[in-house]
């Protein structure tokens, strides 16, 4: 069995049959990192851009690096020394990119659907790495994995997702993802950072966090997404750790 696609945009969209074989497949990768020369050829020939639109360390690196673990010729590309300063818009610079024979283009960018646009215009794949609010598919899949890897599966998991959910793409990533492998999900958090109707995902809500982590058997903790909220969620971060930590 293969993909059914050719990009990677949402968690959401894919299937329980998809989500596995990802997993199954960065298992039989985990050795590469561990031997003295971390090197396969499993993507030798192919080009993988790096197009980030939001500032990334982690991210990025960790593409970079799998990518060329992978033997593939990898460009990062900075948008604040590109032409996007000059105007050019987004489908414009990957056209630009896919023009010079690209394979793979990995967008990280502030606007949700951003890399659906990339995806129905272009034959490179799109890998999604963060777009704005949505979703966060690779590290959900890897969020996925480390679950499964300490905890020898996921069906029957209570998992507790902590912290600022409404802002958090990854934790959108996180719900789908656990609740197609069988997890019970429960959130937790103020309720200003809980987004509404939440509970139609299949998910429990909780507003006070000893109750939530009561019999949990993983607990997945965010950060406050200060770089994507306005004002008003907290009447200050003192009371929030307070609260919540």
């Amino acid at each position: 069995m293969g993909l059914k696609r050719k990009d990677v945009l949402a968690i959401a969209e894919m299937d329980k049959e998809e989500i596995e074989l990802i997993l199954q497949t960065a298992e039989s990768f985990k050795e590469v990192s561990t031997r003295e020369i971390k090197k396969v050829p499993t993507l030798r020939g192919k080009t993988v851009v790096n197009l980030f639109f939001e500032p990334s360390t982690r991210t990025r690196t960790s593409f970079e690096l799998a990518a060329k673990r992978l033997s593939a010729d990898v460009i990062n590309i900075s948008t604040s020394s590109s032409s996007v300063v000059k105007g050019e818009t987004l489908l414009d610079t990957a056209r630009n990119i896919e023009a010079m024979q690209s394979d793979i283009i990995i967008l990280r960018h502030a606007s949700s659907g951003a890399p659906y646009i990339l995806a129905r215009a272009l034959r490179s794949a799109v890998i999604n790495a963060g777009d704005g609010s949505h979703e966060h598919p690779s590290q959900g899949l890897l969020d996925l994995y480390t679950i499964k890897e300490k905890k020898g599966g996921i069906q029957g998991l209570k998992v507790v997702i902590v912290g600022d959910v409404l802002h958090s793409r990854v934790a959108r990533s996180d719900i789908h993802g656990l609740k197609k492998l069988g997890a019970e999900v429960h959130l937790a958090g103020p309720p200003t950072m809980i987004p509404l109707g939440i509970e139609q995902w299949g998910v429990k809500v909780h507003y006070r966090l000893e109750e939530a982590i009561a019999g949990a058997d993983v607990i997945i903790l965010l950060r406050l997404q200060l770089e994507r909220q306005g004002k008003g969620y907290l009447p200050t971060l003192r009371v929030c750790a307070a609260l919540w930590s």
